[in-house]
């Protein structure tokens, strides 16, 4: 079984001092000395934890896929923690460490975790570390360690097969200083460590990790010639810009993966979002991507959305219910209202998780994945793709924009009922469309979009309360038909379902509203567009 630690720490570069310096170093530290960390106004005492050997190997694909995304999977012996390690960014100097025990092979949940990076390419062992670690706690005057300040000692040996090509050294040396806060402490602490650090010389490393570290040190001189090269320049045409869009869109896809395998709050919706975003930009910009190239990988898009929505909306009506409940007076919740949702909501969850994960698992998800990479190493572009993006991206926003109009104005024409409630959730979905092909386009219109896309947001957000309110009366008239089927009251599952209806009929006179001050017949003018 997997475990999870978020580790939060900093990294330094020691200087080495010369022999005969004054000041005690830990064991193994040889010349290189820490300075007095007593000065730290938290720290009271700093006692000697010992020396540690550890040896890791890490691995990644040949092209280094994980290292490319900053993730780092090693197996490494020695230490309190031996075992398969997998780290996760979170923020600078944040990240999550997934462990698992010691194994000669890697673990399945950590397999799972990078299975939407790796796919079907081979993990190989990149970079042995071999470290000899001496540790210093921090203590404060109760008695209780506040971080832990490790000075290592690196040997770092290049294994990647075929690095050795062109010249360039295989193994590298170095010591350097990690300072890592306690559970639960407060990372203030880590600035003043820092500023006496700092006083003493010592610098904030110039890579981000060990891995990091070893790999430029052991790079052959045909690889660092490569990534001396100077950087590409940034978007200038229509399509450049849509296609920094769509690889926005697929990396989330593939980060979210692994964040919805760790069910992390609001992944699944995150994950969902992606997906929808990057099939909406295949239809909004079709005169800048080919729609034949596209059209195929959008249609599995709307399906790994469709399957995700199984879990999404669950977890949103089980919000929406819980809170609703929760508006109430006990005198009005008449049975075991709590005990029955409570049950609803667990069987619900568990199933479309179970779904969740067997779609991430399927062999149709890893393909979508593969697909949108090739697309996008070699997009099928269109003429509309060479041109300025003041000019062919507004045209696009402009006809999702009528999209919308033509289904907003017709369902207002529509008495109350279903067929009005399919009709407002056309218009939900056209509005979304219109929303995202606004973001699409910011990096290139700027303000103008950024308005755009709020005016949509505001209409979306009224039809998919609505929406909701839809779904939320499905289920409870399911859960009022199963409470009078036990024998219980479903008085307040009638009651919830009045209000629902309440909710819907509001929001149905507030569409006009929102709707006349969102629209605008000058759009295209707004936009920035000719």
């Amino acid at each position: 079984m997997a475990d999870t630690k978020r580790e939060i720490e900093r990294k330094y570069e020691l200087p080495v001092r010369p022999a005969g310096g004054d000041g005690g170093s830990p064991p193994g530290a040889g010349r290189a000395l820490l300075p007095d960390l007593t000065k730290v106004r938290a720290v009271s005492a700093v006692t000697a934890g010992g020396v540690t050997e550890l040896d890791a190997v890490y691995h990644d694909t040949s092209d280094l896929r994980l290292t490319a995304d900053s993730l780092t999977l090693r197996r490494r012996t020695g230490g309190a923690d031996e075992g398969w390690h997998l780290k996760f960014p979170v923020g600078d100097g944040v990240r999550d460490e997934i462990q698992a025990p010691l194994s000669d092979t890697l673990p399945d949940e950590l397999a799972a975790l990078v299975r939407s990076r790796v796919r079907g390419t081979r993990l190989t062992p990149v970079v042995r570390l071999r470290t000899s670690r001496a540790t210093t706690l921090l203590v404060d005057k109760a008695g209780r360690t506040l971080a832990e300040v490790a000075l290592d000692t690196v040997h770092a040996e290049r294994l990647l097969a075929g690095s050795g090509s062109g010249a360039g050294a295989r193994t590298a040396d170095w010591t350097e200083i990690e300072v890592e806060l306690a559970d639960d402490g407060d990372p203030a602490l880590l600035d003043a460590v820092e500023k006496v650090l700092r006083k003493a010389g010592v610098r904030p490393a110039s890579a981000a990790s060990k891995l990091a570290r070893a790999l430029a040190e052991t790079a052959p001189a045909t690889t660092s010639h490569k990534a001396a090269k100077t950087p590409e320049r940034g978007p200038v045409t229509a399509g450049d810009h849509v296609l920094a869009y769509l690889r926005e869109q697929a990396g989330a896809i593939v980060s979210y993966d692994a964040a919805v395998r760790r069910d992390l709050p609001d992944s699944v919706h995150q994950l969902r979002v992606a997906t929808r975003r990057m099939r909406s930009a295949f239809r909004t910009y079709k005169k800048v991507l080919d729609r034949d190239a596209s059209r195929p990988i959008g249609a599995e898009l709307q399906w790994l959305a469709g399957e995700l929505g199984i879990d999404r909306d669950h977890e949103v009506l089980a919000e929406r219910l819980t809170e609703r409940v929760g508006a109430h007076d006990t005198t009005l919740l008449l049975g075991p209202v709590h005990a029955r949702l409570r049950i609803w909501d667990a069987d619900g969850r568990t199933d479309a998780r179970a779904g969740t994960l067997a779609v991430l698992d399927s062999a149709r998800y890893l393909r979508l994945l593969d697909s949108m990479e090739a697309l996008l190493a070699d997009p099928p572009l269109l003429d509309g793709a060479g041109r300025k993006p003041a000019k062919a991206l507004p045209r696009a926003i402009v006809k999702d924009y009528e999209r919308l109009a033509g289904r907003v104005e017709h369902a207002l024409t529509l008495a109350p009922g279903e067929e009005r409630d399919l009709a407002l959730h056309d218009a939900r979905k056209a509005a979304k469309r219109a929303r995202y092909a606004a973001d699409a386009a910011v990096p290139a219109l700027g303000k103008p979009a950024k308005r755009f896309s709020k005016r949509m947001k505001a209409v979306q957000s009224v039809l998919g309360d609505h929406q909701d309110s839809v779904v939320a009366r499905d289920a409870l008239r399911d859960l009022a038909i199963k409470a009078h089927a036990a024998g219980e009251s479903a008085f307040t599952w009638g009651l919830l379902y009045g209000e629902e209806e309440a909710r819907a009929a509001d929001r149905e006179r507030e569409l006009p509203r929102v709707w006349r001050k969102s629209a605008d017949p000058k759009l295209r003018a707004a936009l920035g567009g000719p």
